[in-house]
């Protein structure tokens, strides 16, 4: 698949089968996030990948609980609100029950943390789909960076005491007749652009 096309027809999979995900796939997407831009060129992204499905469970145990206690306003973003109001009924699984999740961390006071890891993901999403796989942005750990239980297990698992989740996605196969993710084409109903 040539590039444009793979960015054009990448759109977001909820829905996976429990097949693992190759280890040659599986690096090819992670180099794409690696070689990703950064701030400075610094490269102070740090990848966790996520394939055992008891670390899994436990971050979704730890991100339901968190969620659970957060009111919902109505200034709370749509996404954020139906993340809460799914924690408060529980089984709540924040990534879809895909074979791998990918937090993408950075150094809390490093002001390109967000940007780099975006433009990381984005990458990461785009390869996927080159390689016929589904994937999905995932924003949950990022809006919970600062939970202390949350970070404390993070931490178990390598993140450093300088560093916050800023970006996350899930990677696996679609749960479709064929196993390749949705490629049809949605229409653009935003992202205005002015020619000056």
């Amino acid at each position: 698949m040539e590039t444009l096309e793979a960015i054009l027809s990448r759109r977001s999979t909820r829905s996976y089968t429990p097949a693992p995900v190759e280890t040659e796939k599986l690096q090819k997407i992670i180099d794409a996030g690696r070689y990703a831009p950064s701030g400075g060129n610094n490269q102070t992204n740090h990848f966790l990948v996520v394939q055992n499905p008891e670390v899994l469970k436990k971050l979704a145990t730890l991100a339901e609980s968190a969620f659970a206690k957060m009111e919902v306003t109505p200034e709370t973003y749509s996404s954020l609100k139906s993340s809460i109001l799914q924690s408060k009924k529980g089984g709540y699984i924040f990534y879809y029950k895909a074979p791998v999740l990918i937090i993408v961390a950075n150094q809390k006071n490093y002001g390109n943390n967000i940007a780099d890891c975006a433009v990381a993901v984005e990458n990461m999403m785009v390869a996927a789909n080159s390689l016929d796989l589904g994937s999905c942005w995932i924003n949950q750990l990022k809006w919970l960076n600062e939970d202390a239980e949350i970070l404390a297990y993070l931490r178990e698992l390598g993140l450093k005491e300088n560093e916050r989740v800023y970006a996350s996605m899930i990677v696996g196969y679609a749960k479709s007749e064929d196993g390749k993710p949705n490629r049809k084409a949605l229409p653009r109903k935003g992202n205005e652009v002015t020619f000056i």
